[in-house]
Order: C-alpha cells, then structure tokens, then sequence
C-alpha cells in the first residue's frame, strides 16, 4: 500500500497539516522541519493525490490555452510552435487543455473550478465575448497576439505592421514596383496588420496600390497556391508577392513552378512567421521571423506569475520581428537585362 500523509505525520511526530502545508512549500513551516517531512516522503516513495491535493488548494491544476479556432486560419506550423513555447515553461506541474473558441456554443463550462489560467492566443475581436466570460469568472487570463486594452490585461504579441512593412520594403529595394498582397483570414488581427504594413510601404515609396494586386488568402498552402493563380492569371500578373504566412508562401510558389515559371527568376516570393520549412523550400524562402514560440513562451510565464498573485498591472509586451533574407527574392527580369546591357561606369 502507498504511503500516506498520515504515515508521514505519524513517523516525523507531526500534524497531517504539517505534512500538507511541507509538501506543498508553505512558508510557514520551519526549514528543519521542511527538510526532515521531504526526506521521510522520499524514504516512503511517497506520492502525492493530485485530486486530494487540488480540494484542498481549491486548484484544478489546469491551464487552458484557447485559439480562436484550431480548425480554420490556423497553420499547423503556428499550432505547434504555440503548444511548444508554452509547454516549456509549465513543464508538468500543470495540464495543459487545448481549445479553440468557435468548438463552444456557451461558455459554461469555463469556470474557475476548472481552469487556474487561461492563455489565449487571439486573432479576432470575436473572441471578446469569450475573453468578457472568462474576466467574469475570475480565471487569471493573458492574451497574446492582439492587443486588448482595458480589465487590467497583459498583451504578449509581435509587431507585425512593421515586420510586414520591412518585407514589402526588401521587395522595393530590389527594383520590383508590381507587387501583390496575398492576405490571410477576413477578420484576423494579423491578417489586419500585416495589410497594413504592406500598404504604407508601398505608400511611402509613391507605389501604386491595385486592388487587383491584393487577393484573399485563408493561411493554408492550398489557399496560398489558389490565391497565386489568380495574380498569375491577371494580364499584367506581378514580378513580387508578399504572402501573410509562410504556408501560403509556399502554396504560392507551387502554383508558380506549376506554371512553368521559376522563383525568384520570374516572382520573388516574401513569407511571414519563419516556420522550420521556410529554410527547407526550394529556394530556401525569404520571410519575417516572427517569434511566436518566444511568445507563447513568455505568456506562460506572465500566466504563472498572475495564478499566484492578487492582482496584476495591465502591460502590453511588444515583440520585434526580424527579416530573414533567403533566395527566394531577386530583382525584376528587366532590371537585371538593363543591367547587363548598361555600359560599365568610368
């Protein structure tokens, strides 16, 4: 039979609390005594009830880390590096529950009982609703990805204007001026922000905007691939294509080889996240490196901090990307023909 509290007690000639508050690292246990129950309960192979444990902690000794969706506009790559970044850092002192938002007709069952934190990784303002609920039951939340000022919230997300804007410029300074917008899902905060990234790049830069140049996308490589069929079905197709995540990227440059043309020789190709295929493409794919692992990372931290305190400062945490230059971008055709007949300067 397993070793109990009680037999711990008994032998250390303390209180079954003794022993509880020992195990569970109360401060109001003396050091010496601390040390001489751990030692007893290794000796007894002593292990502990979780169920018990969480009665009388009022703990369920869960964390829920909630997508918008897990089904739709989410990449597998993005998935995984999420679940990654968190589970580094609540090892397996926690379960980790794993939602999306839209699998839920109420809300009832996210109660406090339930769930000691809440990590949600937002890409809609439909997710309000679900965060309000969440406010409501008193469940410690952090939010990553977008912004949501107010109710005392931390924000962990990256600045994904500006990572869009460093892309559309790369492509600039390359020589190209047709430039297309492979967006991603109608409604997303990123899809959102890296639009506008794009636009104030080519703004900046007396570029002009076509709206035939901007084509939806749903973050998946087949919407990427379908999306880039359509730019080069145009009469005018574009010499460069900014994607809104490195899947769509991907499907970009397949409906592209599927046409008999080449990357970058015929379009230079720009991705956004940086997962581990980008490097691996042939040829290896330009993108922004956004640090979603390093997010998630830094959220369950923030949500470990906020489960053992009373009260938390609202901060929103601004992560930068990084433009990871690769080979899937070059100058236009007629740039680099007008460079080879040009006279070489005296």
């Amino acid at each position: 039979m397993a070793a109990t509290i009680k037999d711990i007690a008994k032998l250390a000639n303390v209180s079954h609390t003794t022993v509880s508050r020992a195990l569970n690292g109360s401060p109001l246990i003396k050091e010496e005594t601390r040390r001489r129950i751990l030692d007893l309960a290794s000796q007894l192979n002593y292990i502990p009830d979780y169920n018990a444990r969480s009665l009388v902690l009022r703990r369920s000794y869960s964390i829920g880390l909630f997508f918008t969706s897990i089904s739709k506009g989410t990449s597998s790559s993005f998935f995984a590096d999420t679940i990654r970044g968190v589970n580094s850092v609540i090892g397996v002192d926690y379960n980790l529950l794993v939602r999306g938002i839209d699998e839920y007709d109420d809300y009832s069952s996210i109660h406090r009982k339930r769930f000691d934190g809440m990590i949600l990784m937002s890409q809609s303002e439909t997710d309000n609703p679900f965060v309000y609920h969440v406010i409501r039951e008193g469940i410690p939340l952090i939010i990553l990805n977008r912004q949501m000022s107010g109710h005392g919230i931390v924000n962990v997300l990256s600045n994904d204007k500006e990572g869009a804007y460093t892309a559309t410029l790369e492509l600039i300074r390359m020589g190209h001026s047709r430039i297309a917008l492979i967006e991603g899902v109608e409604g997303f905060k990123s899809t959102q922000e890296r639009r506008d990234g794009f636009l104030n790049a080519l703004m900046d830069h007396d570029l002009p905007v076509r709206g035939d140049y901007i084509v939806r996308g749903d973050y998946t490589m087949t919407g990427g691939s379908y999306a880039m069929e359509q730019l080069l079905a145009l009469r005018e197709s574009p010499s460069a294509v900014f994607c809104s995540n490195d899947d769509m990227a991907i499907g970009a440059m397949n409906a592209i080889f599927q046409q008999g043309l080449q990357v970058p020789g015929d379009v230079s190709v720009v991705g956004f996240d940086d997962i581990g295929f980008s490097r691996y493409t042939t040829p290896a794919l330009t993108t922004v490196k956004r640090p979603i692992e390093q997010i998630s990372a830094r959220g369950a931290e923030y949500i470990l901090s906020l489960m053992n305190a009373t009260s938390c400062k609202e901060e929103q945490v601004l992560l930068s990307t990084q433009l990871v230059t690769r080979g899937s971008v070059s100058a236009p055709i007629h740039d680099r023909e007008n460079r080879m007949r040009a006279p070489d300067c005296i």
